[in-house]
């Protein structure tokens, strides 16, 4: 069996100040890599397959709106 092309994909909920978050799709899992879209050789979060669906969730309600991680 090959290895399924993974591509790297930036969020649909990215705005225009650039603060993106790309996915690389699709997730080799149990991991599921993310990076800043601003540093494509930078370093990248790797989630557990497990805890990706529960970070989802806290950012679509806005559990991290108020932080400044600069």
């Amino acid at each position: 069996m090959t290895e399924p092309i993974r591509v790297w994909r930036k969020s649909s909920y990215s705005g225009a100040d650039n603060g993106c978050v790309e996915l690389l799709t699709p997730p080799p899992l149990p991991r599921v890599p993310i990076r800043d879209s601003k540093l494509a050789h930078g370093p990248v979060i790797n989630f557990s397959d497990r805890s990706w669906e529960p970070f989802v969730h806290a950012v679509q309600q806005g559990e991290f709106a108020n932080h400044d991680f600069h």
